[in-house]
């Protein structure tokens, strides 16, 4: 079982800009801001180089005068073969962060002003997710840029749909992990694939959640295809050149109008370590507002990555997770409580993964997770859950008597452990009005981190 929620609607309309910045603005630009990127070399790169962006409607404005005079020019083949004018120097340039990007750019760094005019170019935008942060991470002074419009932009507009709401993420040349988290995650986000993380690894990864694919394909080119497809069907199909994976809870939904690109932002305006009340639960399986903030402290729950929350009860804490931006797993093996779950995701708005299956046999093939809570299960499944190799697990506990085997479970496994013993006092109300304490169950909490030794 599991529960959802996604957003849609609009359209997009599309345009260029044209950025120049000669030695003086770039001075300016690093004199702005004391957090400013610096040149990874003690010396800038001598050579200053211009910038083309790419995006199928033809070489943007001003473009053909650039390359014309370019005495170096580095790019991908097809771009190379297309653009490169006849006797400039041919430089490969991969992804950014791959091996062959940095050998680029190190080439690039060793070429003195006489080598120039030196030209980069890339597709789409190179200021989003392209190459002008590795050039100014090697202080290479940047002449003219001319972007062009960004695969998302043109995808977004080929569906004619909004995107403010979208997430934009790139898995290009980095672990898809992250991506795939907040894809488990949010109803709405863009991924920017490359060869090695394209619409089959999104896919294989994102079985087992209600989702929807949608896969651009060689774009603005004669083969261009866009495919929507659930994620077990991508992970089993072959696909071509992926410029741009949408991955969408609801493809029908319409979201509300926003004011922050990329969906509400994180963490939610209404806090966390919500009160009990604002979850449907039976009374007294529900963890107390004050063992949840401390276990999510302990947690680190944000976008990016994975939680478990392992004996899940009414969803509390799995939902608290999800608020925060992360994607969530909460096991549960008893119906009526996975019930629960799906009505409290859905009053606060959030999405998961619920699997109705006793632990420790639930958790067999689910994805690895950077964190697990245990609020359920007993020794042997804080054994099972650290045994998986997250960097936290969170035990909590009412029993004393276990309180020694957890703790063992944990430290077998290579955990750090740190602990105490929760019993808030909350303030209340008497029937004449005056105020007094009254104590809440003591609840006793575990954590382990893996040792960075």
């Amino acid at each position: 079982m599991r529960t959802g929620v996604g957003r849609s609607g609009g359209m997009f309309r599309r345009g260029r800009q044209t950025t120049e910045a000669g030695p003086v603005g770039h001075e300016l630009l690093q004199q702005r801001s004391p957090n400013h990127e610096r040149p990874r070399s003690g010396t800038p790169a001598a050579i200053s180089v211009s910038v083309v962006g790419l995006d199928g409607q033809g070489l943007p404005r001003g473009a053909t005068e650039v390359l014309a005079g370019a005495k170096v020019v580095l790019g991908g083949r097809v771009h190379l073969d297309a653009h490169a004018p006849h006797g400039a120097r041919r430089i490969p340039l991969g992804e950014p962060g791959t091996a062959q990007f940095d050998q680029a750019l190190t080439d690039l760094e060793e070429l003195s002003e006489q080598d120039g005019p030196a030209v980069v170019i890339t597709s789409g935008d190179p200021g989003f997710f392209g190459v002008m942060q590795g050039l100014r991470e090697r202080g290479v002074r940047t002449a003219k840029v001319l972007p062009g419009v960004t695969g998302v932009q043109r995808l977004m507009a080929k569906l004619g749909r909004s995107w403010d709401d979208v997430l934009v993420v790139s898995a290009r040349g980095r672990d898809l992990r992250r991506a795939l988290n907040v894809c488990r995650a949010r109803p709405a986000v863009a991924v920017l694939t490359d060869a090695v993380a394209g619409p089959a690894e999104i896919g294989a990864g994102l079985t087992g959640w209600r989702r929807t694919l949608i896969v651009a394909e060689d774009m603005d080119t004669p083969d261009e295809r866009i495919s929507v497809v659930d994620p077990p069907k991508a992970a089993k199909r072959r696909w071509r050149e992926a410029n741009v994976v949408l991955c969408l809870a609801d493809p029908e939904a319409v979201p509300p109008r926003g004011w922050c690109a990329g969906g509400e932002p994180i963490p939610p305006a209404s806090g966390w370590a919500l009160p009990e009340e604002a979850f449907a639960h039976r009374d007294g399986t529900v963890s107390k507002a004050e063992v949840r903030a401390l276990a999510l402290a302990k947690l680190g729950p944000r976008p990016g990555t994975l939680i478990w929350d392992v004996g899940s009860g009414a969803g509390a804490l799995a939902i608290e997770c999800a608020r925060l931006g992360a994607a969530v797993v909460a096991v549960e093996p008893n119906p009526v409580q996975c019930m629960r779950i799906i009505a409290n995701a859905a009053t606060h708005g959030v999405d998961m993964r619920i699997v109705e299956n006793e632990a420790p046999a639930a958790l067999v093939g689910l994805p690895r997770p950077d964190a697990i809570f245990v609020g359920g299960g007993g020794p042997e499944v804080v054994a099972a859950c650290a045994a998986v190799g997250a960097e936290r697990v969170v035990v909590a506990l009412t029993a004393l008597d276990r309180l020694g085997a957890c703790r063992d479970a944990l430290r077998h496994s290579g955990y750090v452990v740190d602990g105490c013993q929760l019993s808030a006092n909350r303030l209340a109300t008497m029937s004449d009005g005056a105020s007094r304490f009254v104590g809440t169950t003591p609840t006793l909490l575990l954590w382990g981190r893996r040792s960075t030794s």
